[in-house]
């Protein structure tokens, strides 16, 4: 299933205000992710699929590389990438997709406190958006035996459709069909891969996009 939306930004306080005053509803504080420079917070979708406002840490020094989902270069905040939560281990999800020429990367570990202590451990792929599929193609995360972020979010809109466009759809039909994910997504051909997710909220329906 959609694990959720990943909404980057170059300066999160002003992207989160943004979004609270696009869909009528003020996204939740999520943390800091220690070393990778980055922090965000978060808006339930309904059910377990939630958006991710994530941006800069001015609490944390500048990390060793870029920081993820290319937040340093965004002009405007946009939709940057989107996360899959597969049926099957992670490990077995990824060797399949290599064995059919796709790459998702390795598996890596994760994790961040929230606000009350809690602390969210995870493992997931890194986004590949500098290959082939670019935002198109999702990232993997497995969140184990560890509370989802969503367990703490009200619920407050809810994804209606996600959109997401590639000039191959049928080879990324393909790729989501190895993942696992029968629905929740729409695949259009298109000259550049792009998002599109339509959000019901309490304003109506909202479009966010690449």
């Amino acid at each position: 299933m959609i694990d959720h939306l990943v909404y980057g930004a170059a300066d999160l306080p002003r992207a989160s205000a943004g979004i609270a005053e696009l869909l009528g509803v003020t996204p939740t504080p999520g943390g800091s992710h220690v070393g990778r420079g980055t922090y965000n917070e978060l808006l339930s979708l309904d059910g377990s699929t939630y958006l991710e406002i994530i941006g800069p840490d001015p609490a944390q020094p500048a990390p060793d590389g870029p920081r993820p989902f290319g937040v340093d270069e965004l002009i405007d905040p946009a939709l940057a990438a989107w996360c899959v939560r597969p049926l099957r281990p992670l490990d077995e999800v990824v060797a399949a997709a290599k064995a059919a020429g796709i790459d998702f990367g390795t598996v890596s570990a994760m994790s961040r406190r929230r606000p009350d202590g809690v602390l969210l451990e995870w493992e997931l792929t890194l986004p590949q958006l500098d290959g082939p599929f670019g935002c198109a193609l999702p990232f993997l995360i497995d969140w184990g035996s560890s509370a989802h972020p969503t367990d703490s979010l009200p619920r407050v809109a809810r994804l209606t459709a996600l959109d997401v466009v590639h000039p191959e759809p049928h080879l990324l039909q393909t790729t989501l069909d190895i993942i696992g994910l029968t629905d929740g997504c729409r695949v259009t051909g298109g000259a550049e891969p792009a998002l599109r997710a339509t959000i019901a909220t309490p304003r109506g329906e909202v479009t966010l996009t690449s």
